[in-house]
């Protein structure tokens, strides 16, 4: 049983978190990898060298001068960052990207530059990492589909975790965020969403595109075969109870 875990780029800058995977590992080791966001981070280097965060439902517009961003900030900065807290947290953490290995290719969303959607996943070197016992911390980048200069692509981490968790036929694709769940009306977490439900929230503009992309990604893994998806706080590393649980039929309690 294998769990795909996407960590959020906000939810990535708490102290606890090394902690917390580090436990979880310890728990269930060999049993899942990590996923990681860094929006923030890139938005930040993207104004201190005069360029300007544009994004599309969620999804960030990568011109070829952001792209060197996205690139340097995704697989140097934030990925090591991260690999090495897990590290000195006690967790075997190794940092890798979407390119290596030709793990992902995508193709590109034409209004967003240089960013894509996974087109394929090769999973083995993810499968040859945790056979040997290490945690597969993976930046979402990818190889364009069909190029030939191996040109890099953007790709939201929302949908790369969702591609992975797909190949490897994941008991579970986890979302982890900074807010409990997916929010009503009310500001209060919902205990479990259906596509009707999300379609509802967001038509009534109570999701924001962060939360979108991770919705139209959560369910894309469910209709592909994915078991359970679930938006949650890093408690729901430890508690499989917490969080809003994806549904695609029509769910009797929200």
């Amino acid at each position: 049983m294998k769990t795909v875990i996407k960590i959020g780029g906000r939810a990535q800058a708490s102290a606890r978190l090394p902690e917390r995977i580090s436990a979880a590992w310890s728990e269930h080791p060999a049993s899942f990898c990590i996923v990681h966001g860094g929006g923030d981070e890139i938005s930040a280097f993207q104004r201190r060298v005069g360029l300007n965060p544009s994004f599309v439902n969620g999804r960030r517009v990568t011109t070829s001068e952001d792209m060197t961003v996205v690139r340097m900030v995704l697989s140097g900065l934030v990925n090591k960052k991260l690999v090495s807290h897990l590290v000195v947290a006690g967790a075997p953490a190794v940092g890798i990207s979407g390119e290596d290995a030709a793990m992902f290719t995508a193709s590109r969303i034409d209004s967003l530059g240089y960013a894509g959607i996974p087109a394929a996943v090769n999973i083995e070197l993810i499968q040859t990492l945790l056979a040997a016992g290490y945690l597969p911390v993976i930046s979402p980048l990818a190889s364009e589909e069909g190029g030939e200069t191996g040109e890099a692509l953007n790709v939201n981490g929302d949908d790369a975790a969702a591609a992975i968790a797909i190949a490897m036929g994941a008991s579970e694709l986890l979302f982890v965020a900074d807010v409990e769940g997916v929010l009503d009306e009310s500001g209060r977490p919902m205990t479990c969403l259906d596509k009707n439900g999300a379609t509802d929230l967001a038509g009534k503009g109570v999701i924001n595109s962060g939360m979108r992309a991770k919705l139209e990604a959560g369910f894309a893994a469910l209709a592909a075969g994915v078991e359970r998806v679930r938006i949650s706080t890093m408690d729901g590393l430890s508690d499989p109870g917490t969080g809003t649980l994806l549904s695609l039929e029509q769910s009797a309690v929200r």
